[in-house]
């Protein structure tokens, strides 16, 4: 007999699921995903603007981790997997721009000198000295990685360079992720004896990595969304799931539109506010974790300008704590990947935890702001071709100190049979999510085996 499978939610961990499912219960099984949107994709969302694609949700996944090259190679597709052309990003900080610094881990430095310009000498003095002073730390505490840096190397380099990083990647801050999810490695190394946060941070530099720390795909992510969708042979449902209820020993969901729907196995991809409404019945230890996740909104501007603007050769701007600019982020996305044409395009990205910027503010007025951060940063009077906002609300989870138990009780009340994934659970990277995916196709399918 047929095994029947539902996934609730479209996003890129949704996809995976349900693909990892097709591969392995085979052809013969139903599977089902819901989703009400537009199109699928969640936020990965390719666009055209100026006739090109752009992605104006994710833009990059991290190419040294082994999960996006491996699924890329898994479908065929690792010819379309693209790197950055190597030019550098800087950091906006005291009203210019700074070569952002050398060997650092996700904005913490490994050696005082490579950040002289960007802060002032007695905080490069105090990072040179770290190693120095004894440090106290617990093994498998997780504090806000804004408290272990400040206290290690002084406020500065939380502003000016470890700020920037996790505005860019979380849409918020230092203060609101804990250390073992914004640098894992460092508190690994900080876990097996490291005795200083300098000396952490220089075990956690990867040795042996060749080629660029960052890829993308060449077309945009629309080119994987669509992959995994016809190598799934799902069946999209276009409409929302109202609730799941047990009926041993499989589930039934019940939609938008009043309609039932039987599955033996149920993969719930949707985001952490999202997760309570469905699951609060059947799991409510799971639910009631969920809840407790911090989501932050960011929007994204993609801009088409004319080619030839004289940009200077960088990848982007990260910009620092406290500077008077609206965005958080500027991607030269031409200079970046190197493709060029009859326009050069960036992206512009605004909003931080805590902030309504992503809810309320009017896309006249965003575009009012990159111009004038344009002008600003690089002293160019810009006045773009084409603009694309795309706004994501309550999209970022914030990986506050303690997430790993957090998730971890999040998966402890699950029942069987029934597996949750997202970019809530692990990290709000693409692999994150096709690892977390995986995973849950794993349960899900070993509990249905018999």
């Amino acid at each position: 007999m047929s095994r029947s499978y539902c996934v609730v939610g479209g996003g890129i961990s949704g996809l995976v699921a349900a693909y990892r499912l097709r591969t392995a219960v085979g052809s013969e099984a139903s599977i089902t995903l819901f989703d009400p949107a537009d199109r699928l994709g969640g936020i990965l969302r390719t666009e055209t603007l100026c006739g090109r694609p752009i992605d104006v949700g994710a833009e990059a996944f991290v190419a040294r981790r082994p999960e996006m090259p491996a699924l890329l190679r898994e479908l065929g597709m690792a010819h379309r997997q693209i790197g950055t052309t190597g030019v550098r990003p800087t950091i906006y900080r005291g009203g210019r721009l700074h070569p952002m610094p050398l060997e650092t881990v996700n904005g913490i430095p490994t050696a005082a000198e490579s950040m002289a310009g960007l802060v002032d000498d007695a905080t490069v003095a105090r990072i040179a000295a770290e190693s120095n002073g004894a440090m106290q730390w617990v093994p498998g505490s997780d504090p806000a990685v804004g408290l272990v840096v400040a206290d290690r190397f002084g406020e500065q380099v939380v502003e000016s360079s470890v700020d920037p990083m996790l505005a860019g990647v979380y849409a918020g801050s230092s203060a609101t992720i804990g250390i073992r999810s914004a640098v894992p490695t460092v508190a690994a190394q900080l876990d097996a004896g490291a005795g200083s946060l300098t000396a952490a941070a220089r075990r956690a530099l990867p040795t042996g990595v060749g080629g660029p720390v960052f890829g993308a795909i060449e077309g945009g992510y629309q080119v994987l969304i669509d992959e995994l969708v016809n190598r799934s042979g799902m069946r999209w449902v276009r409409a929302g799931i109202a609730g799941i209820s047990h009926d041993s020993p499989g589930w039934v969901l019940h939609d938008d539109n009043d309609a039932q729907w039987r599955a033996d196995g149920v993969i719930v991809a949707v985001p952490a506010p999202r997760v309570n409404g469905l699951l609060g019945h059947v799991a409510p230890r799971t639910a009631a974790a969920a809840d407790r996740v911090a989501v932050a909104s960011a929007v994204v501007l993609a801009l088409g300008v004319p080619d030839g603007t004289a940009f200077p050769a960088q990848s982007g701007v990260l910009v620092a704590t406290g500077e008077s600019l609206h965005a958080k982020a500027i991607t030269l996305s031409s200079r970046k990947w190197g493709a060029r044409g009859d326009a050069e395009l960036l992206r512009m990205s605004f909003g931080r935890f805590g902030d309504d910027i992503a809810r309320t503010t009017p896309e006249d007025e965003l575009t009012q702001w990159a111009r004038d951060d344009l002008a600003q940063v690089f002293g160019l009077d810009i006045d773009p071709i084409a603009v694309l906002v795309r706004r994501w609300i309550d999209a970022m989870p914030q990986y506050g100190p303690g997430h790993g138990d957090l998730a971890a009780e999040m998966l402890a009340g699950l029942p069987p049979s029934l597996a949750i994934a997202g970019n809530y659970i692990d990290g709000v990277g693409v692999p994150a999510c096709v690892a977390a995916a995986g995973r849950a196709v794993a349960a899900v399918v070993a509990a249905t085996a018999t």
